[in-house]
């Protein structure tokens, strides 16, 4: 079977192009470990992110019940169910950008250690807590979706 090279253009130009997309990424600078689930519609598996560099790394991806991705981060083992104060990185993979956040629930398990979150495409802004604790007003922001983006605690 031969197929014309105007019908094999027409089929290529239908076919989605696979878009390479960044890794949500966090690294534990912190002399103390820290303990990571990521959670969509479902809550995964609990990762201990080890002090003095442990890392926890996962491809951008968009759940398709909820849309966004939570990476909730405690101090403690079990801190996700015991209600532990956490540090939120959520993210969201959108319209060809990734959309990110970070927010703390329950108190600030970080605090007086310096949290950043900084995308690995330099022209897209950074958010920086000096302190562990969050600003006021809205911390979302974006960037270009093959970019890294990497949340540093103890930074």
């Amino acid at each position: 079977m031969r197929f014309s090279p105007l019908l094999l253009g027409a089929l290529a130009a239908l076919t989605p192009a696979a878009q390479a997309v960044g890794n949500a990424i966090v690294i534990n600078k912190c002399t103390f470990p820290a303990f990571l689930n990521s959670v969509g519609s479902q809550i995964g598996p609990e990762k201990y992110l080890a002090p003095n560099g442990g890392r926890y790394s996962e491809p951008f991806r968009r759940d398709p019940q909820s849309g966004g991705i939570a990476l909730k981060i405690t101090r403690e083992s079990g801190g996700l169910v015991k209600g532990a104060p956490q540090t939120i990185y959520a993210y969201n993979l959108n319209n060809n950008l990734i959309w990110y956040d970070l927010s703390n629930v329950f108190g600030n398990p970080f605090e007086p250690k310096a949290l950043r979150l900084s995308p690995s495409d330099t022209r897209c802004p950074t958010i920086f807590w000096p302190n562990g604790v969050p600003p006021a007003g809205s911390q979302t922001r974006n960037c270009q979706p093959n970019s890294d983006v990497i949340l540093t605690l103890c930074a």
